[in-house]
């Protein structure tokens, strides 16, 4: 049977030890040092000579800087593509379908279009898959996973009178 004792440290890891005990302690009271004196000079709210958080930032800095912080980077890239809509789905499309709203839920993430007519919400329905396609090139993989497209709302309708069928609840086309 081996004796698997741990060997006994020695003088120089002793002297390595208590150095490195040392220099954490000496770099603890330099920080609160640090901290004493900034409280006497306004609790540090004055900028240096060096750059840090407080200084003056570049608007678009600064823009680029509140939605990374927030988490905003997803929304703020699908508000983009609503505003190039025409460029990413050409001209017709564009003219007849409209994106309304982006979710974002842990499962889903989805694209909200409204079309002026049943047959343009057909078509989109139909391009549905390689939209989705096109818009995670542009956005990166996985930001749309499902296009709701939504037919034209019907016309107003005013339900003047007493007397009414139970449960018609509008004109017979169906829209959408």
């Amino acid at each position: 049977m081996t004796d698997a004792r741990v060997p006994e440290p020695s003088g120089v890891d002793l002297a390595r030890v208590a150095l490195r005990a040392a220099k954490e302690q000496a770099r603890a009271r330099g920080a609160a040092a640090q901290q004493k004196k900034q409280a006497r000079r306004g609790g540090g709210l004055r900028s240096g000579a060096r750059a840090d958080g407080r200084d003056p930032l570049p608007l678009g800095a600064a823009i680029n800087r509140l939605i990374t912080e927030r988490g905003w980077e997803t929304p703020a890239a699908v508000g983009g593509v609503m505003g190039r809509w025409p460029q990413i789905v050409g001209e017709d499309l564009a003219k007849h379908c409209v994106p309304l709203r982006y979710d974002e839920d842990p499962d889903e993430r989805v694209l909200t279009v409204q079309c002026d007519s049943t047959a343009w919400a057909t078509q989109l329905r139909l391009l549905a898959p390689r939209l989705v396609a096109r818009l995670n090139e542009d956005l990166g993989q996985g930001t749309v996973r499902v296009i709701k497209v939504l037919g034209p709302g019907g016309p107003r309708r005013g339900y003047g009178g007493p007397l009414r069928a139970p449960g018609s609840t509008g004109p017979g086309d169906t829209y959408g």
